[in-house]
């Protein structure tokens, strides 16, 4: 049975799941991801959050949203366990950043993927973000695909 948790990215399993998903990133890129500056307290309430899925007793994915400013929020650190793909772990992320988005007052949201992760592009696609030219950090990257969606 799939669940939802509020969780923090620097606590178990939060820590497990971002390294899992560095890790995969180096892989499919052949180099460490850059870093974004991201830090923990941006990834939690009261202008953020970070989930974590989980498949009966196992973590299996998760996904943050912070804050970019008072209308707009960033999807960060989304990945599902390959072992757990292609269940809805990802679409039910999602799903539940963009009701906490809407809750907090953001009306649009923005993420950054990569052009070596088609899932990843197939699922927002999928679910109404549009493409974007490329923001932030990410501006001068080649391998970087952005995406919007506003939120109603």
């Amino acid at each position: 049975m799939l669940t939802l948790q509020v969780a923090r990215i620097d606590e178990a399993p939060g820590t497990t799941l971002a390294q899992a998903l560095l890790d995969e990133l180096v892989v499919r890129y052949g180099a460490e991801d850059e870093h974004d500056g991201l830090h923990p307290d941006q990834l939690a309430p009261p202008s953020g959050t970070f989930i974590v899925a989980w498949l009966d007793d196992d973590a299996v994915g998760c996904g943050g949203l912070r804050r970019i400013d008072d209308s707009t929020g960033e999807i960060k650190r989304m990945f599902v366990a390959e072992a757990a793909r292609r269940r809805g772990v990802a679409q039910a992320v999602l799903a539940e950043l963009e009701t906490t988005a809407r809750a907090v007052g953001y009306q649009r949201l923005i993420l950054e993927t990569g052009t070596a992760q088609p899932e990843a592009i197939a699922l927002y696609e999928a679910d109404g973000y549009e493409s974007i030219e490329p923001y932030g950090v990410y501006k001068s990257s080649p391998l970087s695909r952005c995406y919007a969606k506003n939120l109603r």
